[in-house]
Parts: C-alpha cells; structure tokens; sequence
C-alpha cells in the first residue's frame, strides 16, 4: 500500500532571490529594450517566465501563481476598460471635428512677440485636446522649430519650451495613454488621478511659462514667416467644418466628471453623440465613422503635417499599451503570489517609514526605471506595482502614488537620451536631448514640487472608500 504523497509546502524566498528577477527584469529591458530596441511584452513575458521558474523552485504550485495573475489583472481590468473607451472617444473626436477645431482656434492664439510661452502654450492645448505628446512634437513642434529659426531664437530654449509643453497637456489629457496607465497600476478613477495630478502639474508648468517670458522678451518679435501654421489652420478649415454643437462631446465628459458618474458609460455617451455629429455637420459616411472608432481616424487632407497631426484614435491603438499592461501585471502576479513582492516591500519599507521617504523612494523607483527601461509605460507600472502596498500600510490614497509615479517616470523620460521618446524628439525637431533638457523646466520641476510635497506633507491624501473603490464602470 504506497503512502500518500507529503503535502507541498513552498519554502519562504530570502531576499537575495527575491532579487533576482527584478535585476533580471531590469537587464531584460535595459539591455533588449534600451539596445536591441526589442518590444517590452516579450521580455516582460521572459521576466515572469523566470520569476516562475524560481517560483516552482520555491515549491509553488502553478495554480497559485496562476490565480496571483489573474487576481493582478482583474485589479486593472476596470481601467482597462477605461482605455478602450478612450480609443473610441479619440476616434469619434476626430470624426466628428472637435479635436480638429481645438487644435485650429489654438494656433489662432499664436504670438510671435512671445514665442516660447505661446509654443508651450499652444502645445500644451494640442497635447491636451489630442492626447498625445509625439504627435504635437512632430507636428506643432516642428511648424515652432521652423519660426524660431526664422526668429533667430536659439532651438535649445524653443524645443524645451515645445517638449515642456506637449508633455504637460498628454500628462493631463483623459485621451492620453499615460494618465490611463497611471490609473490603471495604482487601481484609482483616472478623473481623481487628473484632478490630484493638477497640485504638482500647474505650479511646475506656472514656474516654466514665467522662466520662458523672461527669457523671451529679449528675443523680440521680428515678423517671422508663420507660414507653416498658416497652413494647418488653412487646411483644418477646409476639411472640417466648425460648429458651436462640437463642442457637445466634449462637455459631456467634462460633465461626467464634475458630477463624478461612472467614466465609461459618460465617455461612450460622448463617443456616440461625438459619431452622429460626424454624419450631420461632416457630412462623413457611416462606414468611415465605424472604422474611425475601431482602427481610428485616417486623414486624407493632402497636407503630410495635418494628416500625421490627426490621423489617430480607435480601440486598436490601445492594444500595445494593453499588452504592456498584461505583460507587467503577470510579472507583478507571480511576483506577489510567490511572496517575493513581499520580502522586497519589507526591506524597503525599513526606510519609507515616512510619508517623505516614501515618497523619495517611489521618486528614485521611477527614475531609476526610466533610466533603465527608457520608456514611459514601465517607469510607471513597475514602481506603482510595487509600492502599492506600502502607500496602502502608510494610510496614503493611491492617486499619490499614480501621481509620483507619472510625474517623476514617464514624464522624466523624454529627458533622457537613450530612451525612446528622446531619441524621437531629437530625430523629429533636430534638437539634442542635452540642448532643450534644462529648458524643459516642467518636466523636472514637477519632481521637485512632490519632494517639497513629500516633506511638508501637503496635498498627500489620506485613505478614503471612494477613492480606494477605484474606477468606476
């Protein structure tokens, strides 16, 4: 008669190999993403396939880790939702001309005497309205690049003000993928996220506008040829036609909002309205329409800068950030059902034993990912993933946390050389990362405004059920 098998208890991992899929992840990434420019799903993929061949060496079972993911990614799934419905939102946008008659009554507000705090500005209208900070830099940024040379106004303090600009409006935008994913990996409202984000966000970008008009009036006006955004504005309003009603969607959502109801049915009501405009005042087809909420608007306006500008949205433009997401959330996972997570968050909690060296250490998490990694989605969902924990032990909401890990990760990234955004903007403009960083004062500056935050303890939000209760559908 054999004796039945003895009941498998997993062992407690130390901290050392607790370790080791984090190192692994990061030279994963740094080196496969960094160098070789290898797409991050599939090395976050081979992340989690090592830390769950260290989970079995652990003695785990697969149903364990396997029930860790699932747990992990039904956390995100709400605000994954969230992003679909953005895709659809930016399509119908389009479609229907409000995205297009933001961005054309934004250049109007153009003024050659102060260019720098006009470029930053309108930039960050486009950015805001479109959601996206590479689409304004390789449209906008290169119609400012072009005045400023016929300015004369050195390209340095003109690209800084142009990437400063594009990265305030995509870090606020509710079309952007960046606040999305921030909400999606803290697990809160991603209106909450925005409205706590608006504490560090505005006095950075107040503190940039005002280095910009003083180092901008010397440069005077000399009537450059604003030929360029003449051009955009001309071809806007010969392919759209502008009507007080585009504005509706856009209220709708705002008003959603304000009133605080689900996010996800008030953007599909806006998306839908935002599609019957589409037929009525643009006179577009049903097809087209259909398309542009599925795969997103493609312009056909014959001028390359417009249709690069607006040829966007759809659900499937979200799906690579999705994929990132998933990947990351599997990782995450293992990562705490293995119990690994947890050894880490003990050691490092032995210094965050402080709202201020909680937040210094999710400051130099993100960094450092960012650093590491090169890319905005990761400097987010890593830190955010985890040190989640912690804010929740602390008593601290979550939107804290999606707020640092934004601030100091993914808008960090467009200052550094080797990463992905910074090797765009320099290949879009012409401008070397090193020449518009110290000119780029809202990226950095916002860091500095959370450390402040950090040690006085200002605006860190408390723990409360509405906030903990995440998005809403």
């Amino acid at each position: 008669m054999t004796k039945p098998s003895a009941p498998r208890h997993p062992k407690a991992p130390s901290f050392g190999v607790s370790l080791i899929p984090l190192v692994s992840m990061g030279l994963l990434l740094g080196v496969g993403y960094g160098v070789y420019k290898i797409r991050p799903q599939v090395l976050l993929i081979a992340a989690a396939f090592l830390t769950g061949s260290l989970g079995f060496i652990l003695r785990f079972r697969w149903k364990d880790m396997e029930r860790g993911i699932v747990e992990s990614i039904a956390k995100a799934m709400p605000a994954i939702l969230i992003m679909l419905s953005v895709g659809v939102l930016v399509g119908s946008w389009i479609s229907c001309g409000t995205i297009p008659m933001v961005i054309y009554y934004g250049l109007k507000l153009i003024s050659p005497q102060f260019f720098l705090v006009t470029a930053c500005f309108v930039c960050s209208i486009a950015s805001l309205a479109t959601g996206t900070s590479w689409g304004t830099v390789g449209t906008l940024g290169v119609a400012f690049i072009g005045i400023a040379i016929g300015l004369g106004i050195p390209l340095g303090p003109a690209a800084g003000a142009i990437v400063a600009g594009a990265y305030f409006g995509d870090k606020l935008s509710p079309l952007s993928d960046i606040p999305n994913l921030a909400s999606v990996t803290a697990g809160v409202d991603l209106f909450e996220h925005i409205k706590h984000m608006l504490w560090s966000a505005v006095p950075a970008y107040l503190l940039g506008l005002g280095v910009y008009f003083l180092a901008g009036l010397k440069y005077g006006a000399r009537g450059a040829d604003t030929g360029a955004i003449a051009l955009i504005t001309e071809t806007l309003a010969r392919n759209f036609r502008f009507h007080v009603l585009l504005l509706l969607p856009m209220a709708i959502v705002f008003y959603f909002a304000a009133a605080k109801k689900p996010t996800i049915p008030g953007m599909l009501l806006s998306s839908f309205t935002a599609a019957a405009l589409a037929l009525l005042v643009q006179k577009a087809r049903l097809v087209d329409v259909a398309n542009a909420l599925n795969t997103g608007f493609k312009a056909k306006t014959g001028v390359a800068t417009v249709d690069t500008l607006i040829s966007r949205g759809g659900m499937m433009s979200m799906m690579e950030t999705q994929l990132v997401a998933f990947t990351a959330f599997a990782f995450g996972g293992i990562m705490q059902a293995t119990g690994m997570l947890s050894v880490i968050l003990d050691r490092i909690m032995r210094f965050a034993d402080r709202v201020w060296s909680l937040v210094l250490t999710t400051i130099g998490a993100a960094i450092a990912t960012a650093l590491v990694t090169g890319s905005s989605y990761l400097s987010i969902i890593i830190p955010g993933e985890l040190l989640l924990p912690a804010y929740k032990k602390m008593g601290l909401a979550a939107k804290n946390l999606s707020r640092i890990a934004e601030e100091a990760g993914a808008i960090i990234v467009p200052l550094i050389p080797w990463s992905m955004a910074g090797v765009y903007i320099t290949g879009t403009i012409g401008v070397p990362v090193f020449s518009y960083l110290p000119w780029a004062v809202m990226n950095y500056a916002s860091v500095a405004v959370l450390a402040l935050f950090g040690f006085t303890k200002f605006t860190m939000a408390p723990r409360s059920p509405e906030e903990e209760a995440g998005p809403q559908r």
